[in-house]
């Protein structure tokens, strides 16, 4: 069998991973401008959100879409780049020439495969500073959320709002830990400031549990300036947190760095919350140049086929359809890990996986019948 020459493999590889990038750009900015209507329309009833501001969340939020496309960028861009090389007679040529299959491939799954090793460890740290900026963005002129909530290895800190007019404007919680899923607090000091950001007392406690409408805070020590501290036995301070909330609220996976990921994910679990959220996407980020390679596999199976046999366009419309309800399938698996029903580290391999076993198996049927 012949070798397949250096110069033809780096023109192979670079042609597929040029298709690729020009698919994600695409789906990306009609993902973008598809977005960008939703975004007016929620925004339209919100006086504080300008049309400025509302494209400035529309340019934080694109990179991020890049992360969910990228799955279909590989197999659309791949099967673009397969069938522009067959039309030209290109690879039917290298395959007349004794190449196998295998060997003309091997470049594109390297390619993809380096792609996705790059997109993961490069463009996903910026692509979640400027999610993270957008979330706020929206917390604060779409959502109308008052409340932030941060875990660090010191414990969690949790800011709350109260409405205009009440005498203790802000509070800031301090728990070093937390436990029926954030219900419960330990080890509390709450810092209450007027509309000024003046200090006004401060609360330390051996715990605090929220109840229907407000944080009920036990053996409380109350220390106000120029005043002596007051021990007493209960005191209530009103909010509009739920448990559910407290979950909503921590910093969305998309937000949260690839490399810092580890890092959270071990203050998380620390301060008696689940991490499973983030620990799924955690996986699913490393599994991503697998998926390529993946979707490369599909997009050979689908698009190798000589124009002489006619049928190609019914191929490429096969593969697409099947590339579509094989990520359905995948959504599935991460319902399931998402659930805790199968393991994290199975829910975000075995699409990829699953994906390389289909395609493999047909491009074996191709090549060896």
């Amino acid at each position: 069998m012949p070798r397949l020459p250096l110069t033809l493999s780096l023109y192979i590889g670079r042609q597929y991973l040029y298709s690729v990038l020009f698919m994600l750009a695409a789906l990306m900015l009609i993902a973008g401008m598809l977005d960008s209507v939703e975004l007016l329309r929620r925004s339209s009833s919100k006086e504080a959100a300008t049309f400025a501001v509302t494209l400035e969340m529309v340019f934080f939020k694109f990179p991020s879409m890049g992360e969910k496309l990228i799955p279909f960028a590989g197999l659309i861009g791949g099967m673009m780049a397969l069938s522009r090389l067959t039309k030209t007679h290109e690879l039917i040529v290298a395959r007349a020439a004794g190449v196998s299959v295998w060997q003309f491939m091997a470049p594109a799954f390297i390619a993809m495969f380096l792609f996705g090793a790059v997109f993961v460890a490069a463009f996903d740290p910026l692509a979640a500073v400027m999610a993270s900026r957008y979330e706020k963005l929206e917390a604060k002129y779409i959502a109308g959320r008052a409340s932030l909530l941060e875990v660090s290895p010191s414990g969690l800190w949790l800011r709350q709002v109260e409405d205009d007019g009440a005498p203790e404007r802000e509070h800031i919680i301090h728990a070093l830990s937390v436990s029926d899923q954030g219900q419960r607090l330990a080890h509390v000091t709450v810092f209450a400031f007027d509309d000024k950001a003046q200090f006004i007392s401060r609360i330390d406690a051996d715990d605090a549990v929220l109840e229907d409408g407000y944080w009920r805070v036990n053996n409380a020590l109350l220390t106000r300036p120029g005043e002596p501290a007051e021990r007493v036995a209960e005191r209530r301070l009103r909010t509009d947190l739920t448990v559910a909330h407290i979950q909503d609220s921590f910093a969305s996976p998309n937000t949260i760095s690839f490399w810092a990921m580890p890092t959270f994910i071990k203050a998380l679990e620390a301060a008696g919350f689940s991490a499973l959220r983030h620990k799924l996407h955690w996986y699913n980020l490393i599994a991503i140049p697998f998926m390529l390679c993946a979707m490369a596999f599909l997009a050979a199976a689908f698009s190798l086929r000589l124009p002489r046999r006619g049928g190609t366009k019914i191929m490429i419309a096969a593969g697409v359809f099947s590339g579509f309800f094989l990520y359905f399938v995948s959504d599935i698996i991460y319902a399931f890990g998402l659930s805790g029903s199968i393991p994290v580290e199975l829910a975000a391999f075995a699409p990829s996986f699953l994906i390389i076993f289909i395609g493999g198996s047909v491009l074996l049927h191709l090549e060896d019948g």
